[in-house]
């Protein structure tokens, strides 16, 4: 791992997003609550979390972090058959919070495609990407 000892402590945030597309009877399924796994959105939400959380044990060399937030949104959006999903991590520490954001749309977004791939195995995982990143050295970055 990188020794980020000598770093500054401040305040961390990255904001990441993703979409899962899929067939529009599968996104009216998960809309109305009628999925049989149940609340599809409610469980990836806190999967994604979850994911935040566990980023360091996930990918190699990655700092274990003190996340002080942790925010998952999921939307569907039905002229695009898709569902969108941002997250929005926060730490105050000496390294950023890039990484827990993609894992958390990450995994909030395989969560969707395991609730609902009994209905529908031809979802496409599409866009992840950090969005912004603010804190440390190199300050303020946004994706134009």
């Amino acid at each position: 791992m990188v020794d980020v000892g000598d770093k500054d402590v401040t305040r961390r945030i990255a904001v990441a997003e993703g979409w899962i597309h899929l067939r529009p009877a599968t996104l009216e399924r998960i809309v109305a609550g009628a999925h049989a796994k149940g609340d599809v959105l409610g469980v990836a939400r806190i999967a994604g979390i979850m994911g935040a959380k566990r980023t360091a044990d996930l990918i190699p060399l990655c700092h274990p972090l003190a996340l002080t937030r942790v925010a998952v949104d999921l939307e569907p959006v039905a002229d695009k058959n898709a569902v969108h999903c941002r997250a929005t991590v926060e730490t105050h520490g000496r390294t950023g919070v890039e990484m827990e954001a993609l894992t958390a749309v990450q995994v909030a977004l395989l969560t969707v495609y395991d609730m609902c791939k009994a209905v529908d195995r031809g979802m496409t995982l599409t866009d992840i990407r950090l969005l912004e990143k603010t804190g440390g050295q190199s300050g303020v970055w946004r994706r134009e």
